[in-house]
């Protein structure tokens, strides 16, 4: 039961395939995993016990298995890097506005 509910946390997600006609079930854990089905609900149950049959591969192996990212911890910080113009408009924007370039940087992410 306890593997079980550790498979539950993974992200899952299911999206139409034009490509393919048929909805493809992923899992942001595994970007190399996918499953094929004619309706979401066999996608999404297709695509849970693929990822199930990985980790129990990998644990079976002494490999490492992937953290939901649900448990993951971060930090708020992250570094991007922009061409010099960029950076001089979005400074100049927040300047405009009497708010940090982190301030506008986030508000414009989070929209």
């Amino acid at each position: 039961m306890k593997r079980q509910a550790e498979i539950d946390r993974y992200t899952y997600r299911v999206i139409w395939s034009d490509e393919d006609e048929q909805f493809v079930g992923l899992c942001a854990e595994f970007p190399s995993l996918s499953w094929l089905a004619c309706s979401p609900d066999k996608a999404l149950r297709g695509i849970i016990k693929v990822a199930a049959k990985v980790v129990k591969d990998m644990k079976t192996n002494g490999e490492p298995v992937p953290e939901p990212i649900c448990s993951r911890r971060y930090s708020g910080k992250f570094v991007v890097r922009v061409p010099p113009e960029i950076h001089r408009r979005l400074a100049l924007e927040a300047a405009e506005e009497d708010i940090s370039l982190n301030r506008l940087i986030s508000t414009k992410l989070s929209s």
